[in-house]
């Protein structure tokens, strides 16, 4: 993709992203991961259901991947800011190849579904840091922040089309190999991540594990919620992203009822749910064309605007309709990408894994609930009631936030972190060390960074 431009400001390219040493084989690593991720969560709901034959029992297959990669953010994560990203990546990627293979065992010689979902539960647990620790190697890959907001936003459009694709993957490759072979791929899948990651050579970390001493796991997740609810900006963000889970979650919750309502059959069902994500690809990559400081200036308003397209639902007008509406609603979505990249890069180094983990976690929570509460209330009402209930409380959430968005405040950090002193990093970062080294991100000065530091003091 051409590298577009905004005033005398370039965007950085995929191309650019794409040819930063060691990028390609961390990315592909993390893509083989989440197609072994979404082929062995079908192919154990697969069994629990050959075995049982009850849909609650299936169901609660995907509630137990759920809830411990909540517990495993929250509580695991901090170890990131003990180890650094690469070894936290390799030694979760062989630990769940371990657990995975304990599971093919217990599928093959058992049919106890205690078993099984307990050897889930614990896979998803030890899993938690691992996208926390994904984010931190992000951000030593690319010390330039223009550009790491660049690989940022394609890394989160490939988790999009990633999720497709292990769907897809996994029901087919569950019905032609059965779900043994299944597994084994899966577990094949850590297996080759952790040997990429291994021989790989990242840049060095910005903050070594010894920098960042932590008393324990509680006082992790009380230090990581002190450094949001001292700054305002971070607040903010985050309120504003679990503010979006509602309308987000209501159209897939609720895709499957209101396709059968108008027409009996499912097909549209799966095209309704697969509107929303349609539509954040194509938003994510138009704009991802602009530079990080507009892509910001946007996140407000675009927020404002998202939850309007789901009110036609309320009209029950002809499904392809809907099924506009809900894309275009999905497009709007793209916000969070800004919205997280700068969240990321205005925490300061030594409390990402703290931070991040915190988040996530309050991210995956909320965003549950959201998908039970829309259910609730389709079920007391209509789907399509309970689209346009969940789009106005969104709305109304959003009006709140914005009455209180610390825009000046919040816009000078951003102007900040991707202003004028990326002109000395990227001149840094794109010259080649002598020794033929790739070069190391910046060290901070002792004081900390200035835009960090005054993120962390509200």
């Amino acid at each position: 993709m051409v590298s577009g431009k905004d005033g005398a400001v370039a965007v950085p390219s995929y191309t650019e992203v794409l040819r930063t040493p060691v990028f390609l084989p961390v990315f592909a690593a993390s893509t083989l991961s989440t197609w072994g991720d979404y082929i062995a969560r079908i192919t154990v709901a697969a069994v629990v259901y050959t075995w049982t034959g009850s849909a609650l029992a299936t169901a609660a297959t995907f509630a137990v991947s759920l809830v411990p990669s909540i517990l495993g953010r929250a509580l695991l994560a901090p170890l990131c800011d003990r180890l650094a990203p690469r070894t936290t990546l390799v030694g979760t990627h062989l630990i769940r190849a371990a657990l995975v293979l304990l599971l093919v065992l217990a599928v093959r010689t058992t049919e106890s579904v205690s078993l099984v979902l307990g050897l889930v539960f614990v896979l998803e647990f030890v899993g938690g840091p691992a996208m926390t620790a994904s984010q931190m190697l992000l951000t030593d890959l690319f010390p330039v922040r223009r550009v790491y907001a660049r690989a940022f936003g394609l890394t989160t459009l490939a988790t999009q089309v990633n999720q497709a694709i292990g769907l897809a993957l996994g029901g087919v490759v569950v019905g032609l190999v059965g779900d043994t072979t299944a597994l084994l791929l899966d577990l094949a899948t850590f297996l080759v991540g952790a040997v990429v990651l291994a021989v790989v050579t990242p840049p060095k970390a910005v903050v070594d594990g010894a920098d960042g001493p932590l008393s324990g796991l509680l006082g992790d997740l009380a230090e990581g919620w002190r450094q949001i609810r001292t700054s305002s900006v971070l607040t903010m963000l985050l309120l504003l992203s679990l503010a979006s889970a509602l309308a987000a979650a209501a159209p897939e919750a609720v895709a499957l009822p209101y396709a059968s309502d108008h027409t009996g059959s499912s097909t549209w069902g799966g095209l309704l749910m697969a509107a929303p994500i349609l539509g954040a690809v194509a938003g994510l990559l138009l704009l991802g064309r602009l530079p990080a400081e507009r892509q910001f200036r946007l996140v407000l308003r675009l927020a404002l605007v998202m939850p309007l397209p789901l009110l036609v639902t309320i009209f029950e007008p002809p499904l392809p309709v809907v099924w506009a509406a809900w894309f275009v609603s999905g497009a709007l979505q793209s916000y969070m990408l800004p919205l997280q990249s700068a969240f990321t890069l205005l925490v300061p180094t030594a409390m990402r894994g703290r931070v991040f983990g915190l988040a996530g976690a309050l991210s995956v929570g909320v965003t549950g609930l959201c998908f039970l509460a829309a259910g609730w209330v389709s079920e007391h009402t209509s789907p399509a009631a309970s689209v346009g209930i969940c789009a106005v409380l969104t709305l109304g959430m959003f009006v709140l936030l914005a009455a209180r968005w610390p825009g000046e405040q919040m816009q000078d950090e951003i102007d900040a972190t991707f202003g004028p002193v990326e002109a000395s990093e990227t001149l840094a970062a794109t010259q080649p060390d002598p020794a033929g080294e790739q070069p190391a991100p910046a060290q901070p000065e002792p004081g900390g960074d200035p835009v960090l530091r005054r993120s962390s003091g509200g």
